[in-house]
């Protein structure tokens, strides 16, 4: 006890925080004496009990639902219209797929849906539950007796008996913020003030004693299931262009039909379309400049590419992925990073093919470096092109 209250009195953010919990739910359990304490223990514990139980019941249910929501949307055939799509429809088509296609986004959705359904069948239950409280523990009345007009445990001996359960109500609230702390710096090392966080001795000495012998192996993944997320919603993102340029406007398929005119394999309409997309169009460098240093973002359609004749890299992706699937190519826009000039990497987009006439391999192509060499499908592309899926 007394190493606890060591690291407890050192003057640092974590234990300052801990602290001032500590001494307003004291005071305030001085205040709300003995009774209106007891009853805020009550809901403090019932919250726990009701969040623990939710999220037990909407993990287990979250996996035991995802495999049938997936059979059942992949049973329904949902295709994407080859048709311009207004905003809705085009958010519905890419949650509809999105779900059906990714797991883990799945998991999260029926997570998210079961959790809540959980909370709002629990908190159904709390008049019940509080009713039955207030007749054990009848409130105060303002002139300090209770509803019968019997004198109510007052005095010295009901603020120190409020006062230890707010102590002990604040001990839980100080658990818990730890927790959540404990959760941050494991799932994000390298986030904003995870090193403040992890100079403190408190933390530490709690991490090391309660929490890290009971989650510690399962946290210890937080990176990895970070990146997965992330890598997810990237998935997601790259579904969306899919969704957008599902139509062909007329003018890029007939070009796409005249560039590819002759050739016969997958291989060859695609090479021809990588040569004509890395030969025409240039790259956007104020289009670049604008996002960098000033964070403006000029969204722009394959047509508007196909038009103007320049782009950065997510429109050259695009406007090639239009263009192959009007000629029947089966191809998708990949976003990652790519090595930049300095040796490190950056935010890149680049293209997939499938090569259906080929044993259905897919190849990776980058047209934006087309002007740099021949990055259609050469040796070692995984090494300057990084897939965050």
């Amino acid at each position: 006890m007394h190493s606890w209250v060591q690291t407890l009195l050192k003057p640092e953010p974590v234990a300052l925080m801990v602290a001032l919990i500590l001494l307003v739910s004291l005071i305030s359990g001085m205040r709300r004496g003995a009774s209106g304490s007891a009853k805020h223990l009550f809901f403090f514990v019932w919250q726990a009990i009701a969040v623990i139980v939710s999220l037990v019941l909407a993990g287990r249910g979250a996996v035991y639902l995802s495999p049938l929501v997936r059979d059942w949307l992949a049973a329904r055939d949902i295709a994407v219209p080859k048709e311009d799509l207004g905003a809705l429809k085009q958010f519905w088509y890419t949650a509809v797929t999105s779900l059906r296609d990714f797991e883990l986004l799945r998991f999260g959705v029926l997570f998210l849906l079961l959790y809540i359904v959980m909370r709002v069948v629990i908190n159904a239950l709390e008049p019940v539950l509080f009713g039955l409280l207030d007749a054990v523990l009848p409130a105060r009345g303002r002139d300090g007796r209770g509803r019968g007009g019997s004198p109510l445990i007052a005095g010295t001996a009901s603020r120190t008996t409020g006062a230890l359960i707010g102590a002990l109500l604040g001990g839980g609230r100080a658990f818990i913020l730890m927790a959540c702390l404990f959760v941050y710096v494991s799932v994000l090392p390298n986030a904003f003030g995870t090193d403040i966080i992890r100079a403190s001795a408190l933390y530490n000495k709690t991490a090391s004693e309660l929490l890290d012998p009971v989650a510690g192996d399962v946290l210890k993944r937080g990176p990895v299931i970070t990146q997965a997320v992330e890598a997810e919603f990237r998935r997601v993102l790259e579904r969306k262009y899919e969704v957008i340029d599902a139509a062909i406007p007329p003018d890029i398929g007939a070009a796409a039909a005249a560039v590819t005119k002759g050739d016969k394999s997958d291989e060859q309409k695609a090479r021809a379309l990588y040569d004509w997309v890395g030969t025409r169009i240039a790259y956007d460098w104020d289009k670049a400049d604008n996002y960098v240093e000033r964070g403006v973002w000029k969204e722009q359609a394959p047509e508007d590419t196909f038009k103007t004749r320049k782009g950065v890299c997510i429109d050259v992706a695009r406007l090639y992925a239009v263009m192959a699937r009007s000629v029947g190519l089966d191809v998708r826009v990949v976003t990652g990073v790519g090595m930049t000039g300095d040796g490190g990497y950056g935010p890149h987009a680049w293209n997939e093919v499938k090569l259906a006439d080929g044993g259905g391999a897919w190849i990776p192509l980058d047209a934006t470096w087309a002007s740099s060499g021949d990055w259609f499908n050469p040796p070692g592309f995984d090494k300057t092109h990084i897939r965050e899926a």
